[in-house]
């Protein structure tokens, strides 16, 4: 009943102002990032390092490429900072790595999609360590070169993630760049096609050159390519210098590093899902001890932040 006070006071025989009829209701949960992954979804994990010219000469201390015995460049840094979180999503810890923009051996052909460790058939390699190896051995081997082209990393990606879309799989593209993007059109038009599918893109930018199209392809205007709009925003962009701790204390400023460029991950994994009506799977159920086993030991804890219940963050 919607009763108003003012009435009942003045009025005696005043009942009530019209009634409210609850019809029927519907219960919906909104499902989390943490569902999907209790549920046995699979984060993929793809890097691609530019190994354009603009970098410098790798065997002089001045190039962003430079492999120092006493510590990691920035190519490294931000592959390890976001790998090391990232990887514990995956359980078979094999992970594709890229190359784009260098001169190739033995006839010197230019490519935008090489496998870092030289293997065509299987770009895998296993676990960060892996990759970072793969990555020293072609900078030993590769030329640098040139344009910056981003397209082909995010196709190559695309094709794997069109393969499965039935939310057992989510890819996770890692670009490591220094430069100014070379195949805009091109790069927009590969995010519009990537955004159907179970697939978001990081970009970090390493070196002090400006970024501004990076942070177009970030925006909230989200990218259009012959006046198609994406159906999703799926990528991600942060300049590495913000995260360089001049008190060198690199350990702190990469766990930031890691903490903002995965943020948005877990909502663009479930805005995908909701889109295609994919429900969490149920966790599996622990098998029940009998009294004659010893009780199971808990496991230890993901060495990764966990999400929280409603607005998940990796």
């Amino acid at each position: 009943q919607v009763v108003n006070p003012k009435k009942k006071m003045k009025k005696k025989k005043y009942v009530n102002s019209g009634t409210v009829t609850l019809l029927s209701f519907a219960v919906e949960s909104e499902c989390t990032f943490l569902d999907y992954i209790k549920g046995g979804t699979q984060i993929n994990f793809t890097v691609a390092i530019d190994f354009t010219a603009s970098n410098g000469n790798p065997s002089q201390s001045t190039s962003l490429h430079y492999m120092s015995p006493y510590q990691l460049n920035a190519y490294a840094l931000a592959l390890t900072a976001v790998g090391e979180i990232i990887q514990h999503y995956d359980s078979d810890k094999m992970f594709p790595a890229l190359g784009f923009g260098a001169k190739l051996p033995p006839d010197g052909r230019v490519s935008h999609e090489f496998p870092l460790n030289g293997n065509q058939d299987n770009p895998s390699c296993c676990g960060i360590d892996g990759i970072l190896e793969a990555y020293h051995q072609s900078l030993r081997t590769v030329q640098l070169y040139g344009p910056t082209n981003f397209a082909p990393v995010v196709t190559h990606v695309a094709r794997n993630a069109a393969e499965v879309q039935d939310g057992s799989q989510y890819s996770v593209l890692l670009i490591i760049t220094d430069g100014v993007i070379s195949d805009m059109a091109q790069t927009k038009e590969a995010i519009v096609n990537a955004a159907k599918l179970p697939m978001s893109i990081i970009i970090i930018g390493v070196g002090q050159a400006e970024f501004d199209a990076m942070v177009e392809l970030d925006g909230d205007e989200v990218p259009i390519s012959r006046g198609k709009l994406a159906e999703r925003d799926i990528v991600q962009f942060v300049p590495f210098r913000d995260y360089v701790d001049r008190t060198g204390n690199h350990v702190l400023s990469m766990a930031r590093l890691a903490r903002d460029v995965l943020a948005e991950i877990p909502d663009q994994l479930v805005s995908y899902m909701k889109a295609k009506g994919i429900r969490p799977r149920p966790a599996p159920e622990a098998p029940a001890s009998s009294p004659s086993q010893s009780p199971a030991r808990t496991p230890p804890a993901s060495p990764s932040p966990s999400p929280s219940p409603v607005h998940t963050h990796i």
